[in-house]
């Protein structure tokens, strides 16, 4: 990490400038004219670093720090050593995150890549389609018939914008991605290699095979969503696929046609929604977690990686395993099974067993 040419340090901030632009405080004001540059983990920290700490599990490394400054809450301000200023949080995970989006601002979305600064000769725009100014369409885009995008969106190169798709303004659609059948708002980030708006997996046993059922709805995404590379998100099939505001969606998750998911959710890779799901607000979903068609998650629901939610879960809970339950009863009966597990490998004596 000596030399990072993928993403520059900035030019430099003072300290002051820094806990004032967090909504924090630095306490010793001696230190307001120290110039931070970057962001670094605790362990390998250096002069014109910033860095955070949220337990005291760090004081070993805090020892060794060399960072410009720490962000902690006033419970864990003790630790950090004299020589390290101290900027107080009452929320240092926000602030250190908020911090690294000030000092690199072109890591928080996908960047152009051909240097274009208009639409590139190669890129390929139906005559019907509406491009507020201000709009960057890369190499071998191809945006279809009656398309209208919003002022500052940057569509990527190879990327596949559907007729009647409307983008709204300030979004990002990287390299490689399509979206058909949809509708998005403002701010909302695509990464590379996204498939939006393709149709659902639907279909109806017949006398000779499976027959299609079609997919007629469309995928609605709402402001300031990110979705990851290599998500799916299917259309939906007479209603519409929707997706609330400010929710985050990791790599390779797909979405099945139909499904509601609320607002400031967060849901992690390769997560599997089927069909018909309704997923409410502030939903926090682990990786790998299995959800079936047309159950319903309550608002504020925290699920463990590699569950199976295979019943409706009432709002507020923490649930894991398959099928899902109460985060507490899963632990105990893992703890159990562990715990039989040991017994059933070991003679009387403590020798293992053949």
């Amino acid at each position: 990490m000596e030399q990072n040419v993928f993403f520059l340090p900035h030019e430099g901030l003072k300290l002051a400038e820094l806990a004032e632009f967090l909504g924090a405080e630095l306490v010793n004001s001696d230190y307001a004219n120290v110039i931070v540059r970057s962001v670094a983990p605790i362990s390998r920290a250096r002069a014109g670093d910033v860095c955070y700490i949220l337990s005291r599990r760090s004081r070993d490394e805090l020892a060794t720090c060399q960072a410009s400054a720490v962000i902690c809450d006033k419970a864990l301000a003790d630790l950090v050593p004299p020589h390290i200023p101290v900027i107080l949080s009452s929320n240092p995970h926000a602030a250190f995150a908020m911090a690294g989006g000030l000092f690199y601002p072109a890591a928080l979305r996908p960047v152009v890549f051909s240097g274009e600064s208009e639409i590139a000769p190669s890129a390929v725009i139906d005559p019907s389609a509406k491009l507020e100014k201000g709009v960057i369409v890369e190499p071998m885009a191809v945006i279809g018939a009656h398309a209208e995008i919003g002022e500052g969106t940057r569509i990527g190169a190879h990327s596949i914008i559907g007729p009647n798709v409307k983008i709204g303004r300030d979004c990002s659609i990287a390299a490689g991605a399509s979206i058909l059948c949809a509708l998005l708002g403002n701010g909302v980030i695509i990464h590379n290699g996204a498939r939006i708006g393709q149709d659902g997996f639907g279909y109806a046993p017949g006398p000779r095979g499976m027959i299609k059922i079609v997919q007629i709805g469309r995928v609605i995404i709402q402001d300031n969503v990110e979705i990851g590379a290599n998500t799916t998100i299917d259309r939906g099939a007479m209603d519409d696929t929707v997706i609330g505001e400010g929710t985050k969606i990791d790599n390779q998750v797909q979405i099945g046609h139909n499904v509601q998911i609320g607002r400031h959710c967060a849901i992690v890779a390769q997560v599997g929604i089927a069909g018909s799901a309704k997923i409410g607000n502030g939903v926090q979903i682990g990786g790998q977690v299995g959800i079936k068609g047309h159950v319903t998650i309550g608002d504020g629901v925290q699920i463990a990686a590699q569950s199976g939610i295979m019943t409706d879960l009432a709002a507020g809970g923490q649930y894991g395993g398959t099928p899902a339950r109460p985060l507490n009863d899963y632990l105990r009966d893992v703890a159990q099974q562990m715990s039989k597990t040991k017994v059933r490998g070991k003679k009387p004596g403590g020798e293992q067993n053949d």
